[in-house]
């Protein structure tokens, strides 16, 4: 993510201590932009117990900026990540849903706080690029239009490999072995459970079996599991996957199949849409429906959809076909051709395939009960 301004062609790029920024930093410089280097502390190691590679990082980005022969600034974040960035993720744990703390940190830091802080000291402006497999719209998808524009991605049209060539052709080695960074931004790779159990008190509950309600174990809290994922159920040999939750009684609904039909929706709703146009699509407002797709998983494939606008701003979204393990929590990010539209929060989803099967088996049931009775067997 970088700022620029065009009229001094002066770039703040902020350099993260990885090959993608670092290359980002290059090229930019390759193209004539005089550039400082900033790199952002958001979490702080003091606030839990562990190893945190946040002063690594930050001494790999001053190294990019010496090798690359720019200005290196520091900038910290750490109060307002907390706030509005890892206390949202811990309160929609404690929901029941599953976050996507990399949208959320998007929008409030990178594109907002990161963003003034350019505008305050050197100023910006905004390109786009798509490369399928390493696309980023999806992660960007609660960005301001305001920022959007003032913001340019040098990386756009590279695919990671020509990254890595280009930071190996310019001596930038420490960087190209690094592993992708993973986990929650800023925080990195963690055992799930312990970390969030340092923040969050365990509420225990029951793994409930969807097809026969039989209990078939306990967890330490809902909000360590999401749909789709496999239940750790001690003594089992065959792997159980979560198929639904309860927040108001504990209880995690567990299924015997990674492709059982609990699995599978159709139908979802969001809350209000972040439109990064600002207002929803023209036909979605004359129409009250429009055709597009969807993803809510990055790099997932997208989905045909039916999205129908409601008055508070939110959309229902109707999938082509039943897709597996929709979350609560979740971003829903939306696509017209080549355009990312926005996206928006999961709140609701319709029932499974297997709840509707179970409702039609039951209504056939009941019909030929009520057949028996009006036309008794000869």
């Amino acid at each position: 993510m970088l700022a620029a301004a065009a009229r001094r062609r002066h770039v703040a790029c902020a350099v993260s201590g990885g090959v993608d920024s670092a290359v980002a930093a290059l090229l930019l410089r390759r193209r004539g932009y005089q550039v400082t280097g900033v790199f952002m502390k958001n979490w702080d190691p003091l606030d839990e117990q562990g190893a945190c590679c946040i002063d690594k990082d930050c001494e790999d980005a001053y190294r990019v900026c010496q090798k690359l022969d720019i200005p290196f600034h520091q900038v910290s974040y750490v109060k307002e990540y907390w706030n509005e960035v890892f206390s949202d993720l811990l309160k929609e744990y404690e929901l029941g849903r599953t976050p996507n703390p990399d949208i959320v940190c998007n929008k409030h830091i990178k594109f907002n706080y990161f963003l003034h802080y350019a505008l305050d000291n050197l100023a910006v402006k905004l390109l786009q690029g798509a490369d399928l497999f390493k696309d980023q719209t999806f992660f960007l998808s609660q960005i301001s239009q305001a920022a959007l524009r003032k913001t340019i991605f040098p990386l756009g049209d590279l695919t990671k490999s020509f990254v890595k060539k280009i930071a190996a052709e310019h001596g930038l080695h420490h960087v190209l072995k690094k592993k992708e960074s993973t986990g929650i931004c800023f925080i990195g790779e963690r055992n799930f459970e312990k970390f969030l159990l340092e923040y969050l008190e365990p509420q225990p509950g029951n793994f409930v079996s969807i097809e026969d309600k039989k209990v078939m174990g306990t967890h330490k809290g809902w909000f360590l599991y999401t749909i789709g994922q496999r239940a750790r159920l001690a003594g089992l040999k065959d792997a159980w996957f979560v198929v639904d939750k309860d927040v108001s009684t504990g209880d995690i609904f567990v299924a015997p199949s990674t492709d059982h039909p609990a699995l599978y929706r159709d139908l979802l709703r969001t809350n209000r849409v972040h439109w990064i146009a600002e207002e929803p699509p023209a036909e979605l407002i004359r129409d009250k429906m429009m055709e597009c797709h969807f993803r809510c998983r990055h790099q997932m494939a997208l989905v045909p959809c039916v999205l129908t606008l409601n008055q508070d701003g939110s959309v229902w979204v109707t999938l082509v076909k039943p897709e597996r393990a929709l979350t609560p929590g979740q971003f829903a990010v939306f696509y017209k051709g080549d355009e990312c539209l926005g996206s928006g929060k999961i709140l609701r989803l319709g029932p499974s395939v297997y709840t509707l099967k179970q409702g039609k088996n039951r209504e056939e049931g009941a019909k030929k009960e009520e057949t028996d009775k009006i036309e008794p067997a000869t």
